[in-house]
């Protein structure tokens, strides 16, 4: 049976009834000011099409304002705004040279029982479980749980017809003992549209009070059948970028020269790039996107906008979450394992920027990534086309670098960006085949003879550009998990 890959958001799926279920698509995006953070998460369910439910470990008990379900079109545009994107650059006719401006550059488990819990366990032992809130929000159904023992919590949860896996005691634990709550959001099955076996929930907002700022990654691990992937998008004002303080951070190789056969295979190379950068940094917490949420260069899709903020939690972080000018967005890619052994926890760094600028004379551009006091950096790839029509004049100047040169190529080489990586294949490509020239600096070798340099005088402009707009702040995450209802018997 082919196995789903599972792009997981600290939580693990467990099926009752030996069915399977599966976090196969998941993004988050936090917010933070002072101690208040914003929670937004988006998850796909893959699963028996019964009753299930989210179970997110929370710092503090959740109350119905502080939760609302959001579109899921909101999350295509963060995923596509900071994604890893694939641009094209055209030698400039070496015969016409125009005047160019410079350019500046979840704990899963299957719910067996009917949802009035209440009035069938008053009389049953004490669980040291207390129900702290119960509402309902969109297709969910939410209760919010303290809890002063791990065993009294899987108790509770397994005579509440929850089925826990047997591994799921030691991973609940450390969460007690830090005092969290638990939010469990089951799902009405009469409200979700399941299609081969997936479910679309609505993304999930909620706000809550913490003195920390971390993302709890374990819980999932009883449910990994591997390697689980996760993207964090934080959303900061002031410039301020973000990555983790206690696992190794990396940045995405980027600019590397790419042939054309990547503009059908972008997801593989990327996959294969990024497991590449992995190997070489075992552990790592991958930045690939730290940019001004004010503009994007270039833009492979819409941006955000300060309605999008809002929507995110600007409405409640307050007023000057509502203008987008000065916010950066940064999009951190951890990929892990059984061997992960703590949480994640993030803290404040100074802004970077790389991936920028346009071919030099040689069809070069540099890998460097540096420290200048601003937010620029992006995970780009770059396909280059030499001039390849007649050269009329006496004096050519080649090397002029620029946008397409005829309709055709405009129509045919829109900004590619790397969305969804959860699907993307692995191991079906060499990476090596797919480099257009080595790049040696970042240890990577092209499997095809370089090419020529071109003997040429860098000018002209960059690619496609645009505004884009996103702010915010980060804060401290949950754990998903889902649950699955049974018939009694």
């Amino acid at each position: 049976m082919l196995v789903p890959l599972v792009f997981a958001f600290c939580g693990f799926y467990v099926g009752g009834a030996k069915a399977e279920m599966y976090n196969n698509a998941t993004e988050v995006v936090l917010m933070r000011h002072g101690t208040t953070t914003v929670l937004s998460m988006q998850n796909n369910y893959q699963g028996p099409p019964e009753g299930f439910a989210l179970v997110v470990p929370v710092p503090t008990v959740i109350k119905p304002d502080q939760v609302k379900t959001l579109p899921r079109d909101i999350f295509d545009k963060i995923d596509t705004l900071g994604a890893p994107r694939l641009v094209e650059y055209w030698e400039q006719d070496p015969c016409f040279v125009p005047e160019m401006p410079e350019y500046n550059s979840v704990l899963t488990v299957a719910f067996t029982g009917e949802t009035n819990d209440e009035a069938d366990t008053s009389a049953r032992k004490d669980y040291k479980v207390h129900v702290e809130a119960r509402f309902s929000v969109g297709e969910y159904n939410i209760e919010v749980l303290s809890a002063k023992a791990s065993t009294g919590l899987q108790d509770w949860l397994t005579d509440h017809h929850y089925s826990i896996p047997a591994n799921a005691e030691p991973l609940l634990r450390p969460y007690i003992v830090q005092g969290m709550k638990w939010f469990v959001a089951k799902v009405d099955p009469k409200k979700v549209a399941f299609k081969d076996g997936m479910a679309t929930l609505s993304p999930l907002r909620f706000a809550y009070d913490s003195q920390e700022f971390t993302l709890p990654i374990r819980l999932g691990l009883a449910n990994s059948k591997g390697t689980q992937d996760l993207i964090v998008n934080v959303l900061a004002p002031n410039n301020t970028r973000y990555e983790v303080a206690n696992y190794p951070n990396i940045t995405i190789p980027t600019n590397l020269p790419v042939n054309d056969a990547v503009r059908t295979r972008f997801g593989e190379f990327y996959a294969a790039l990024f497991d590449h950068a992995i190997e070489q940094k075992p552990g790592a917490v991958v930045t690939e996107y730290s940019w001004d949420a004010s503009s994007c260069d270039p833009c492979p899709g819409p941006i955000l906008d300060g309605d999008d903020l809002q929507t995110f939690g600007g409405d409640v972080l307050g007023a000057r979450y509502r203008d987008v000018t000065g916010y950066t967005l940064t999009r951190l890619h951890a990929r892990y394992g059984k061997e992960v052994k703590d949480d994640l926890s993030f803290r404040a760094v100074e802004p970077i920027a790389g991936g920028r600028g346009i071919p030099d004379a040689h069809g070069e551009m540099s890998t460097k990534v540096t420290n200048e006091g601003i937010n620029n950096f992006q995970g780009r790839y770059v396909i280059l086309h030499p001039w390849d029509g007649p050269v009329a004049c006496e004096a050519p100047r080649r090397g002029m670098w620029g946008g397409p040169t005829s309709q055709q190529q405009l129509a045919s080489s829109p900004v590619m960006a790397a969305t969804n990586l959860a699907f993307a294949p692995r191991g079906k490509v060499a990476l090596a085949s797919l480099l257009a020239k080595d790049v040696p600096e970042v240890g990577l070798l092209s499997s095809r003879a370089a090419q020529p340099p071109i003997a040429v005088r860098q000018q002209g402009c960059g690619c496609n550009t645009a505004s884009s707009g996103v702010e915010a702040l980060v804060g401290f995450a949950a754990v998903g998990l889902v649950l699955r209802r049974r018939r009694r018997v």
